[in-house]
């Protein structure tokens, strides 16, 4: 293996299910209700993928999203639902250590709008990136993960690929990757280390 891919919310980040949760309580809403559109509602899903593939903005996600959720306020929705995420240092380290000792390094993301990512962090990060709102493709379409292997500079079965859902990690392995479901760093590293065969602590 010569190449990692990685996630970014819920892999370089903290979980991004527990910043929803959060953000339910705040907001009076069954802690659960936002995860159980994602998971259940179909019109929820085309709002996602909508934004992913950046047919929707931010704005346009949270007006609709909103009425879903049956809340008044829908101003910067895709904000709240975001605020509780923190950088995951740890996995940033481990990405870090992984470049340094020569491994390529990549970002294959869903977008949830632009800002949520911290782009000036990004040239030491990563040799490609690949994000889905600005190609117009979305996890778990192949063409996404063919994208991010070739960004990298690597071949789709030279990749180990890591991601907190499991249906992204079968669609980089229907490409001949290596896949990880993410359940944490202390779960994530050490196995990064066995399959690259480097240092990451």
């Amino acid at each position: 293996m010569r190449a990692l891919l990685v996630d970014y919310g819920g892999v370089l980040t903290t979980n991004v299910f527990d910043s929803f949760r959060d953000f339910c309580v705040a907001e009076g809403l069954d802690r659960d209700a936002v995860r159980r559109l994602f998971r259940e509602e179909p019109r929820a899903l085309e709002l996602v993928r909508g934004l992913e593939t950046g047919a929707l903005s931010e704005d346009e996600f949270g007006e609709r999203f909103g009425e879903l959720l049956e809340i008044d306020d829908r101003t910067g929705l895709v904000e709240r639902m975001f605020g509780g995420v923190r950088p995951d240092e740890e996995m940033l380290a481990a990405l870090r250590r992984a470049r340094a000792a020569g491994i390529r390094t990549g970002l294959v993301s869903n977008s949830m709008g632009a800002g949520r990512y911290d782009r000036s962090a990004f040239p030491e990060l990563f040799d490609g990136v690949v994000i889905s709102g600005e190609v117009g493709l979305h996890k778990p379409q192949p063409e996404i993960f063919l994208l991010g292997a070739e960004r990298a500079g690597a071949a789709p079965e030279e990749c180990v690929f890591v991601d907190d859902l499991r249906e992204n990690c079968e669609g980089a392995e229907a490409v001949g990757m290596t896949a990880l479901l993410h359940r944490g760093a202390e779960r994530t590293v050490p196995e990064l280390e066995r399959l690259l065969d480097v240092e990451l602590r």
